[in-house]
Formats: structure tokens, sequence, C-alpha cells
């Protein structure tokens, strides 16, 4: 099994503050997409049909404002779309952007419960049959934090040639959650780096197998 690690990552071009320019993969595009529908199909049908009913009564009953949360975000190519999610906060339609921090008081309790098993995720598998988005690849970030690192941290537009993922190899391998300093936003950049360069189908399935290993033991960054 290969390690990753920090130093895997220089070979992607991002040490010492390097720029650089990552070619858009060819393998396996068509396969990749085909897999993608595939498994969410498999999982709209026989897990989303009764999980979105149920998760959205139990976050109507706990709280206010709809159940089912739509963030723009970038997607391939930096091409806006609609990404869906479980509502997890008080609902506020006109509060400024602010990423969630550990022991959030804007998180509500059933809110909690998703974002550590990751559940809150799972609408986007409707996201993946629509096209806008992969099962695995660099998570989709809200457009605030594009605008703060498009044009200032070296190969961060470079994560958008690939279709973003619900799931990527940043976060299992811990690059997930909150990215208040910039040095955060580069780990993540450059697992994301790694992962357009080596990726398969093979990497895909163990990234989402890590994936579920962490949500079973409730992840540590998901606040």
């Amino acid at each position: 099994m290969t390690s990753f690690t920090v130093q895997n990552m220089e070979t992607v071009g991002l040490e010492r503050g390097r720029n650089t320019t990552i070619q858009n993969p060819t393998w396996g595009l068509y396969a990749k997409r085909l897999a993608d529908l595939l498994i969410a199909g498999l999982v709209a049908i026989t897990i989303l049909v009764w999980l979105i009913p149920l998760v959205a009564l139990l976050i109507k009953l706990t709280s206010k404002g709809p159940a089912i949360f739509v963030q723009i975000r970038s997607g391939r190519n930096g091409e806006q779309f609609p990404c869906f999610k479980f509502r997890t906060m008080a609902h506020n339609p006109n509060a400024q952007f602010q990423q969630a921090s550990k022991n959030d008081y804007r998180v509500t309790s059933i809110g909690r419960i998703l974002r550590k098993t990751n559940l809150d995720e799972m609408p986007q598998f409707l996201n993946v049959l629509l096209g806008h988005m992969s099962i695995v690849g660099p998570r989709p970030h809200p457009l605030p934090l594009d605008a703060q690192y498009w044009n200032t941290m070296p190969g961060y537009r470079e994560r958008y040639i690939v279709k973003p993922g619900i799931t990527g190899l940043a976060q299992v391998r811990g690059a997930r959650g909150e990215t208040g300093k910039p040095y955060q936003m580069k780990h993540r950049v450059r697992y994301d780096h790694l992962y357009i360069q080596q990726q398969s189908i093979a990497l895909d399935m163990r990234i989402c197998w890590w994936t579920i290993k962490a949500a079973l033991n409730g992840n540590p960054n998901a606040w």
C-alpha cells in the first residue's frame, strides 16, 4: 500500500512555494464516470430514498429552516454549481460566510452527529448523478475560500481541473475541516495534487474504504 506523506508531495512541485501546471489526466475518464453513475445510482435507490426523508424530518423537528442546505461551490474548471448538504447549522440566510470551527455554537445537536459521521454529505450523491461531482476528488470549496486563495496560493486553481468529490485523499489523510490558516489550505492542496497525479480506480476504492472507516470511528476534524 502506498504511503501518502508530505515527502511524496515534492513530486507535485509545491515545495518551496513553486507553482506547477498539472496536466488534465486522461486515464479512464469514461470508466470513472460510469463507476460514479453506478455507485451513486445504487446509493440513491437503496439509501437516499429513505435516508433523506428520515434525516430531513429530524432536522425539521429540532431546528427551524430547510432540511437541505444548498451552497454555490466551484466545480471542474471553476464552473459553479449548487452543492447539496443536510443542514447542520442554525438557519440564518443573511449570515456572512464563516467556516465551522470546534465547538461552533451554530451547529445544531443533530448537525453535530451528521458532521461527525459524514452523513451531512450524503445528498451530494445527487450532485454526482447530475454530473456536478465525482465520488472521489478534491473537495469543492465555498466561493469565499476560492476568492481568498485562487490567485494567491501556488497550485490552488489546478485542483479544479478534475471534478470535485464527495470525499478525497486530503479528507481521509486528515486535511479536512477548517482551513483558517494558509498552511492548512496549502497542506490540503498538496494532497489534492497528489491525488490528481496518481488517481486510479484502485486508489478511489481505497479512499472510499478509508472514508467509511473514518465515518465509523468519528472524524476528529468534523466540527
